[in-house]
C-alpha cells in the first residue's frame, strides 16, 4: 500500500510531466514560425489588390507652360500643365486640405515658370513655386499640423478650408 507521501510525490511528478507538455506544446510553433512580418493581418488579405510598385526617387525640374484646371474622377478641381510635350499634373497638396481655395487656381490660363519635384517615370509635380514666388511658407505644410508652432496644431482633415462646408442646409 502506498503512503501519502509516495502519492503525493506521484501526483507532482505527473503535474510537472504535464507542465512539460504544456510548455513543447506552446514553444514549438512558435520557435517554428517564419520571423518575417506578414504582408496583411490574418484574415484581412485583399486579393484584388496588387503590391505597391516602388517609388522612384524624386526629381527636382522647372517648367514652362500654361495652367490648365480640369475635374478629377470626383469632380474635384486639378492643375495640368504641359511642357516639352509631356502633360504634369501639378500638386500643391491634398485637394481635401484646398478645396475652392487651391493657390494654383490663380494661375489658370496664364503662362508661368513651375519649378518643384517628381518622382522617376511619374507625371505628378509637387509644385514648390511658380515665377520664382514660393506657393507654401518653409517646414512642415499647414495640412500636417506646420504653420502653427507645434505639430498636431494643424487644421486637419475636418477643419480644412475644402471641409468646412454647411450641414444645416435644407436638400
Amino acid at each position: 500500500m502506498d503512503t501519502p507521501l509516495m502519492v503525493l510525490s506521484r501526483r507532482l511528478r505527473i503535474l510537472a510531466l504535464v507542465g512539460v507538455v504544456v510548455a513543447l506544446a506552446v514553444a514549438i510553433p512558435v520557435m517554428g514560425a517564419d520571423p518575417s512580418p506578414s504582408a496583411s493581418p490574418h484574415g484581412q488579405t485583399k486579393p484584388d489588390k496588387a503590391p505597391k510598385a516602388a517609388k522612384g526617387p524624386e526629381v527636382a525640374v522647372t517648367v514652362r507652360g500654361s495652367v490648365n484646371q480640369t475635374t478629377d474622377g470626383k469632380g474635384r478641381a486639378a492643375f495640368t500643365l504641359t511642357a516639352d510635350g509631356k502633360t504634369w499634373e501639378l500638386s500643391a497638396g491634398p485637394s481635401w486640405f484646398w478645396g475652392d481655395k487651391n493657390p494654383l487656381k490663380a494661375y489658370v490660363g496664364k503662362s508661368v515658370s513651375v519649378t518643384g519635384t517628381y518622382r522617376a517615370g511619374g507625371t505628378e509635380l509637387d509644385v514648390e513655386t511658380i515665377d520664382g514666388t514660393a506657393l507654401r511658407g518653409g517646414g512642415r505644410p499647414p495640412w500636417a499640423g506646420g504653420h502653427h508652432g507645434k505639430p498636431g496644431k494643424g487644421l486637419g482633415h475636418t477643419s480644412a478650408p475644402g471641409q468646412a462646408k454647411d450641414k444645416t442646409t435644407d436638400d
